[in-house]
């Protein structure tokens, strides 16, 4: 019977959280196909983002998902992702959200609020899972980067499938100051840059990283991607280098993924 039951949980549905600055997103995650089950939930990012009013946030919408017909059994884990560093559930980095956060455990308070086991992973590390799982990246060997272009720039290391967590690219100091000041989404908007000029500071950014880290592919995420026939056909890179498939949803795929791939609950 126990093996029965084991084998019942490889790639039972898992609730996926994407705590972002402006919107925390929610969904059941079919870890077979890397989709979601059905519409997922959206509710604006508390203001100020301070822990309690965030952990309540996520509460709500672990709470909607869970009434669904196909939502997990009960107490079953929770993924979640987190615009910081994360390191044993701690944060240790909240550019975009309230300060307060800084050294709080969250996989406990998030574990204490919702009576169920929480494990929460940096937001780009999500993305960069399920992308290498189940996008662009899938079955691509040796070094992956994704990058993702939005508020700053996140990053995930990805080696033989296998995340290396915590990879802040977006920090490398280029020609004297921080990359992500420079060559984010925003900072194009900010700039009033035009996609030729934008993708002039994307060269330099790709080069230096690909330098570093001779990637086999890079693959680019976050808000513009969408708009990628901008800009990605301008750069003149030895690695190969593509739009994210996922989406809006690699967030929400790689806060479940991760919980599967610890406790080796998908194939």
């Amino acid at each position: 019977m126990a093996k029965k039951d084991e084998k019942s949980k490889k790639n039972a549905p898992l609730i996926g959280i994407d705590i972002g600055g402006t919107g925390i997103k929610g969904g059941i995650v079919d870890l077979k196909k890397g989709k979601l089950l059905g519409e997922r939930v959206r509710i604006p990012t508390p203001q100020p983002s301070t822990p309690q009013a965030v952990i309540e946030a996520v509460a709500q919408v672990v709470e909607q998902l869970s009434v669904r017909p196909d939502a997990p059994e009960a107490g079953s884990h929770v993924g979640v992702t987190f615009p910081g560093i994360i390191k044993h559930g701690v944060v240790h980095s909240a550019a975009n959200v309230d300060k307060s956060w800084l050294e709080t455990d969250i996989d406990a308070l998030l574990t204490a609020r919702l009576h169920r086991p929480v494990e929460v992973i940096n937001d780009a590390d999500a993305a960069g899972l399920a992308e290498a799982r189940y996008g662009a990246g899938e079955g691509v060997s040796g070094t992956v980067l994704v990058i993702t272009l939005g508020t700053g720039i996140g990053s995930a290391f990805i080696f033989d499938g296998k995340l290396v967590p915590n990879a802040e690219l977006g920090h490398l100091e280029i020609d004297g100051y921080d990359a992500e000041t420079k060559a984010s989404a925003v900072d194009r908007e900010r700039l009033g840059l035009s996609w030729e000029e934008y993708s002039v500071l994307l060269q330099r950014y790709f080069s230096h990283v690909e330098f570093l880290f001779s990637p086999e592919l890079f693959i680019v995420g976050g808000g513009i991607s969408k708009r990628a026939d901008e800009y990605l056909p301008r750069l003149k890179l030895r690695t190969p280098i593509v739009p994210a498939e996922l989406k809006n949803d690699a967030g929400i795929v790689g806060a479940a993924l991760q919980i599967a791939v610890k406790h080796k609950l998908a194939n």
